[in-house]
Protein backbone atom coordinates (compact mmCIF):
# COMPACT_ATOMS: atom_id res chain seq x y z
CA UNK A 1 0.00 0.00 0.00
CA UNK A 2 3.13 2.54 0.97
CA UNK A 3 4.04 1.38 -2.52
CA UNK A 4 1.19 2.59 -4.18
CA UNK A 5 0.60 5.80 -2.23
CA UNK A 6 4.33 7.01 -3.02
CA UNK A 7 4.39 6.26 -6.78
CA UNK A 8 0.89 7.98 -6.51
CA UNK A 9 2.20 11.49 -4.72
CA UNK A 10 5.32 11.13 -7.35
CA UNK A 11 3.08 11.25 -10.17
CA UNK A 12 1.16 14.15 -8.69
CA UNK A 13 4.19 16.34 -8.08
CA UNK A 14 5.56 15.85 -11.16
CA UNK A 15 2.02 16.93 -12.73
CA UNK A 16 2.42 20.01 -10.31
CA UNK A 17 5.94 20.76 -11.73
CA UNK A 18 4.78 20.29 -15.26
CA UNK A 19 1.75 22.26 -15.14
CA UNK A 20 3.90 24.89 -13.59
CA UNK A 21 6.60 25.09 -15.85
CA UNK A 22 3.69 25.01 -19.05
CA UNK A 23 2.22 28.60 -17.19
CA UNK A 24 5.34 30.11 -17.06
CA UNK A 25 5.63 29.68 -20.92
CA UNK A 26 2.88 31.61 -23.22
CA UNK A 27 0.80 29.09 -24.73
CA UNK A 28 1.77 28.10 -28.47
CA UNK A 29 -1.52 30.30 -29.46
CA UNK A 30 -0.32 33.11 -28.27
CA UNK A 31 2.58 32.97 -30.26
CA UNK A 32 1.29 32.78 -33.18
CA UNK A 33 -0.72 35.48 -32.94
CA UNK A 34 1.76 37.78 -31.50
CA UNK A 35 3.84 36.77 -34.69
CA UNK A 36 0.88 37.39 -37.29
CA UNK A 37 0.36 40.86 -34.91
CA UNK A 38 3.88 41.69 -35.99
CA UNK A 39 3.95 40.63 -39.52
CA UNK A 40 0.77 42.99 -40.02
CA UNK A 41 2.51 45.63 -38.09
CA UNK A 42 5.47 45.38 -40.61
CA UNK A 43 3.14 45.13 -43.57
CA UNK A 44 1.67 48.36 -42.27
CA UNK A 45 4.58 50.37 -42.16
CA UNK A 46 6.16 49.72 -45.84
CA UNK A 47 6.33 52.35 -48.22
CA UNK A 48 3.03 53.26 -50.83
CA UNK A 49 3.62 52.51 -54.22
CA UNK A 50 5.66 55.33 -56.06
CA UNK A 51 3.59 58.01 -58.39
CA UNK A 52 4.07 57.62 -61.88
CA UNK A 53 4.12 60.84 -63.83
CA UNK A 54 5.14 62.26 -67.37
CA UNK A 55 8.29 64.78 -66.99
CA UNK A 56 9.29 66.80 -70.16
CA UNK A 57 13.42 67.61 -70.59
CA UNK A 58 13.51 69.84 -73.99
CA UNK A 59 10.87 68.18 -76.47
CA UNK A 60 11.37 64.59 -74.91
CA UNK A 61 9.16 63.03 -72.44
CA UNK A 62 9.90 60.37 -69.94
CA UNK A 63 6.85 58.57 -68.22
CA UNK A 64 8.61 58.61 -64.52
CA UNK A 65 8.38 56.31 -61.73
CA UNK A 66 8.61 59.16 -58.81
CA UNK A 67 10.40 58.16 -55.72
CA UNK A 68 10.46 60.40 -52.89
CA UNK A 69 10.55 58.46 -49.57
CA UNK A 70 13.88 57.17 -48.46
CA UNK A 71 12.96 53.17 -48.75
CA UNK A 72 12.18 54.22 -52.48
CA UNK A 73 15.41 55.73 -53.40
CA UNK A 74 17.48 53.42 -52.14
CA UNK A 75 15.37 50.78 -53.54
CA UNK A 76 15.47 52.72 -56.92
CA UNK A 77 16.15 50.61 -59.91
CA UNK A 78 17.34 47.13 -58.00
CA UNK A 79 16.58 44.66 -59.83
CA UNK A 80 15.27 45.54 -62.51
CA UNK A 81 15.93 44.13 -65.88
CA UNK A 82 13.90 45.80 -68.06
CA UNK A 83 13.06 49.35 -68.83
CA UNK A 84 11.43 51.23 -71.95
CA UNK A 85 13.27 53.68 -73.50
CA UNK A 86 10.97 56.65 -72.59
CA UNK A 87 10.74 55.68 -69.02
CA UNK A 88 13.10 56.67 -66.18
CA UNK A 89 12.86 56.73 -62.06
CA UNK A 90 13.17 60.28 -60.74
CA UNK A 91 14.83 60.80 -57.35
CA UNK A 92 13.18 62.93 -54.80
CA UNK A 93 15.22 64.44 -52.04
CA UNK A 94 14.17 66.18 -49.08
CA UNK A 95 16.34 68.92 -49.22
CA UNK A 96 19.48 70.26 -52.06
CA UNK A 97 23.01 68.01 -51.56
CA UNK A 98 25.69 66.18 -53.05
CA UNK A 99 23.37 63.31 -53.12
CA UNK A 100 25.62 60.61 -55.18
CA UNK A 101 24.13 57.08 -56.57
CA UNK A 102 25.79 53.86 -57.52
CA UNK A 103 24.41 50.75 -58.92
CA UNK A 104 24.66 47.84 -56.73
CA UNK A 105 22.16 45.28 -57.49
CA UNK A 106 21.20 47.54 -61.13
CA UNK A 107 21.52 44.66 -63.84
CA UNK A 108 20.58 47.69 -66.67
CA UNK A 109 23.18 50.38 -67.83
CA UNK A 110 22.07 53.50 -67.33
CA UNK A 111 22.18 57.40 -67.27
CA UNK A 112 21.97 59.69 -65.10
CA UNK A 113 21.23 63.72 -64.64
CA UNK A 114 21.88 65.56 -62.13
CA UNK A 115 19.34 68.77 -61.28
CA UNK A 116 19.13 71.85 -58.94
CA UNK A 117 16.09 72.54 -56.94
CA UNK A 118 15.11 74.94 -59.99
CA UNK A 119 14.78 71.97 -62.47
CA UNK A 120 18.67 72.64 -64.35
CA UNK A 121 20.30 69.72 -65.28
CA UNK A 122 23.75 69.87 -63.37
CA UNK A 123 25.76 67.17 -64.71
CA UNK A 124 25.00 63.64 -66.81
CA UNK A 125 26.79 60.39 -66.19
CA UNK A 126 26.90 56.60 -67.49
CA UNK A 127 26.77 53.98 -64.92
CA UNK A 128 27.67 50.48 -65.40
CA UNK A 129 25.69 47.52 -64.37
CA UNK A 130 26.38 46.25 -60.38
CA UNK A 131 28.83 49.04 -59.93
CA UNK A 132 29.70 49.96 -56.88
CA UNK A 133 31.64 53.00 -57.73
CA UNK A 134 29.89 56.37 -56.62
CA UNK A 135 28.29 58.58 -59.40
CA UNK A 136 28.01 62.25 -57.89
CA UNK A 137 27.35 65.73 -58.85
CA UNK A 138 29.73 68.61 -59.16
CA UNK A 139 27.34 70.80 -56.63
CA UNK A 140 24.22 70.50 -54.88
CA UNK A 141 21.10 69.11 -56.39
CA UNK A 142 17.64 68.37 -55.52
CA UNK A 143 16.58 65.21 -58.17
CA UNK A 144 18.30 62.49 -60.03
CA UNK A 145 16.56 61.14 -63.47
CA UNK A 146 17.75 57.43 -64.08
CA UNK A 147 16.44 56.16 -67.59
CA UNK A 148 17.68 53.47 -70.28
CA UNK A 149 22.00 54.14 -70.82
CA UNK A 150 21.98 56.00 -73.71
CA UNK A 151 18.93 58.14 -73.88
CA UNK A 152 19.73 61.49 -73.12
CA UNK A 153 22.23 61.34 -75.77
CA UNK A 154 19.48 59.90 -77.90
CA UNK A 155 17.59 62.63 -77.27
CA UNK A 156 20.06 66.09 -77.20
CA UNK A 157 19.55 65.85 -73.34
CA UNK A 158 22.45 67.92 -71.84
CA UNK A 159 23.35 70.18 -68.79
CA UNK A 160 22.25 73.19 -68.28
CA UNK A 161 18.51 71.75 -69.76
CA UNK A 162 15.73 72.24 -67.66
CA UNK A 163 13.42 70.21 -66.46
CA UNK A 164 10.02 71.26 -66.70
CA UNK A 165 7.17 68.97 -64.76
CA UNK A 166 3.78 67.88 -64.12
CA UNK A 167 1.41 70.57 -62.06
CA UNK A 168 0.53 66.84 -60.19
CA UNK A 169 4.13 66.32 -58.32
CA UNK A 170 3.57 68.66 -55.53
CA UNK A 171 7.35 67.85 -54.18
CA UNK A 172 9.06 68.77 -57.43
CA UNK A 173 7.04 71.63 -58.04
CA UNK A 174 7.32 73.58 -54.36
CA UNK A 175 10.79 72.80 -54.32
CA UNK A 176 11.08 75.03 -57.67
CA UNK A 177 8.91 77.35 -56.31
CA UNK A 178 10.84 77.32 -53.28
CA UNK A 179 14.47 78.00 -54.41
CA UNK A 180 12.71 81.28 -57.15
CA UNK A 181 11.24 82.83 -53.75
CA UNK A 182 14.93 82.90 -52.91
CA UNK A 183 16.36 84.02 -55.94
CA UNK A 184 13.60 86.75 -56.12
CA UNK A 185 14.56 87.54 -52.24
CA UNK A 186 18.20 87.57 -53.10
CA UNK A 187 19.02 84.39 -50.63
Amino acid sequence: MDMAKDVTEKTTLRRKKCSVSMRSRPPRDAMAVAMLFATLLLAACEDPPMQSQQLQIGAHAFQVEVAETRAQRARGLMGRTELAADAGMLFVFDAPGRHCFWMRDTPLPLSIAFIDDRGRITDLADMAPRDETPHCPSGDVRFALEVRQGEFARHGIRPGMQMNTCPRNAAINAAAAESAGKKRNGI
